[in-house]
């Protein structure tokens, strides 16, 4: 019986990938097509249509190229978007963690970074919820980043869990509030029928149905992830 190939994006996946190929000369006045050329066309697709409607042979059409073409780079549309994934996650720069003022300045300057690489596209997001991601640019960001925290004297079982309760928070926050299936802002009609409920059933709500319908999300970030940080503190005090 052969072996279930691994998915594409899975840590299997990734350490079984060859290395890029040479670009394809071209033929016919057709532009040569690289795997870094195709991935950036494929991200662009994907943030104008989203993952269902994105195809092999959309891709093609805006490289001026045929589906045959693809295929010498990749095995399909699922490999294509492991490494669009892995291109956004490559976006946040990150390189200058290691020179911030403290291993707290690095992790909400990380969080901040990455939050705003999402929110550019918010398509991957449930791309990035369902793998590990650790293809070259993820493997590059989460070095960089645990480098940073254990540079700034972070013991490594605490750098290991700040880098991961941070990194869950802000792909959790990011895919629920600007994911495809994301609810709209409607925070009027929600305080609208907060004042509508039965103030002897629910008399909490409407003590705070002002802060719960009128603090922005950028406020709400910024203050969970500020809950993340002081936790984290209190586990590493500052000599």
């Amino acid at each position: 019986m052969a072996a279930t190939p691994p998915l594409p994006g899975s840590p299997a996946w990734w350490a079984a990938r060859p290395a890029p190929a040479p670009a394809v000369e071209p033929r016919r006045g057709r532009p040569s097509l690289d795997t870094a050329r195709i991935v950036g066309t494929a991200l662009r697709l994907v943030d104008e249509h989203g993952t269902q409607a994105f195809s092999l042979r959309m891709l093609a059409d805006a490289l001026n190229s045929g589906t045959a073409t693809l295929y010498r780079h990749f095995d399909g549309k699922d490999e294509i978007l492991a490494y669009v994934v892995d291109r956004v996650l490559g976006e946040a720069a990150l390189d200058d963690l290691a020179a911030r003022a403290d291993w707290r300045d690095a992790v909400t300057v990380t969080a901040h970074r990455v939050h705003d690489t999402l929110r550019r596209h918010p398509h991957t997001l449930p791309l990035l919820t369902a793998q590990v991601p650790v293809g070259p640019h993820g493997l590059a960001q989460r070095e960089r980043v645990l480098s940073a925290l254990l540079a700034h004297g972070l013991p490594s079982d605490l750098a290991a869990r700040a880098f991961t309760a941070v990194t869950h928070y802000v792909i959790g926050f990011a895919a629920q509030q600007y994911g495809p299936a994301a609810a709209p802002d409607d925070g009027p009609q929600l305080a609208a029928f907060y004042r509508g409920l039965d103030p002897a059933a629910y008399p909490a709500i409407l003590q705070a149905a002002e802060t719960l319908t009128s603090v922005s999300v950028d406020e709400e970030f910024a203050f969970g992830l500020g809950l993340l940080v002081e936790g984290l503190a209190h586990l590493h005090p500052a000599p």
